[in-house]
């Protein structure tokens, strides 16, 4: 068994981005400037915009972190969004999900410039992602990706079993394994929480990528030896041997899975870094077409 390390891994690309950046100010170029919105003080979400800020400064990006109160109004947050969209300084941004109950996700990400939207979310950068196009692809399964490709996981031709179908990860995961290219090539089945005959499914997997967001819900029985295993669930569980009380869980077994695996990432420490990562690639990417 050989444990992917994201955390290693994001500070390889972290250390690639900083380069270009670099090189793009002895050109005279200005610096990627990436903008988060963050409405509420909801725990998860402060813990991932402090991250995404944090790695903005270690590759030399410019941020700007713009709150709101939780009983900001759909409106005045929509306004936000077109002031971020025509600010020729703001190379992307993002809005940290989730919002409150009275503000539409929807309407939000779709109101972001798809030229700045580098969550991959719009649907533009999704419909463009299921032709192959040029898009700014979720950050999640581009991490996932990127994870593959540096590991020289095989996926052609393999079986790969996508749990969950979100907008977010799953989906978007399930086609980015299927398109050609490398890594791609891959027979992709995705199952959720309707699906039939779960474990005999998983049991075929050579590929499985455990997306649903339940705390160790794939156990042993239900990976076959030499299996590859990425963890994507990050739920917050108490904890009386942490200060916070809390530890993160993945939706892997992790101590019974990982003995059966040719790779697994674990949880903290596997997709997550990868993650901001991607964002910083999107922002990057975002600041050279724009």
């Amino acid at each position: 068994m050989q444990l992917i390390d994201g955390k290693l891994t994001s500070q390889a690309v972290k250390q690639e981005i900083a380069q270009k950046v670099k090189a793009m100010m002895a050109a005279g170029k200005k610096k990627p400037h990436l903008a988060a919105v963050l409405v509420g003080n909801d725990g998860g979400s402060e813990t991932y915009v402090a991250a995404k800020i944090k790695a903005c400064e270690e590759v030399g990006f410019n941020s700007s972190l713009i709150r709101y109160d939780e009983n900001v109004t759909e409106q005045e947050l929509l306004n936000a969004v077109e002031k971020l969209n025509s600010d020729p300084d703001i190379d992307g941004f993002i809005v940290q999900l989730p919002l409150p109950k009275h503000i539409s996700e929807e309407k939000v990400t779709e109101a972001i410039h798809p030229g700045k939207d580098v969550d991959g979310f719009h649907p533009q950068n999704l419909g463009r992602m299921i032709t192959g196009g040029d898009a700014f692809v979720s950050a999640t399964p581009q991490g996932i990706m990127e994870l593959l490709k540096r590991y020289k996981i095989d996926t052609k031709g393999k079986h790969a079993v996508v749990i969950g179908r979100s907008n977010i990860v799953g989906r978007p995961m399930s086609i980015l394994l299927s398109l050609k290219g490398t890594p791609g090539d891959a027979t992709v089945t995705v199952c959720h929480s309707r699906t039939a005959n779960l474990k005999e499914i998983c049991l075929q997997a050579d590929i499985i990528i455990a997306a649903l967001g339940i705390p160790e819900f794939l156990k042993a029985d239900m990976v076959k030896e030499g299996a590859v295993v990425i963890d994507v669930g990050t739920t917050r569980v108490p904890s009386n041997e942490t200060k916070s009380g809390w530890r993160l869980k993945g939706d892997v077994d992790f101590t019974a899975v990982s003995p059966k695996c040719s790779y697994i990432t674990p949880v903290p420490g596997g997709v997550g870094p990868m993650t901001i990562v991607s964002l910083l690639l999107n922002t990057l990417k975002a600041s050279v077409s724009s």
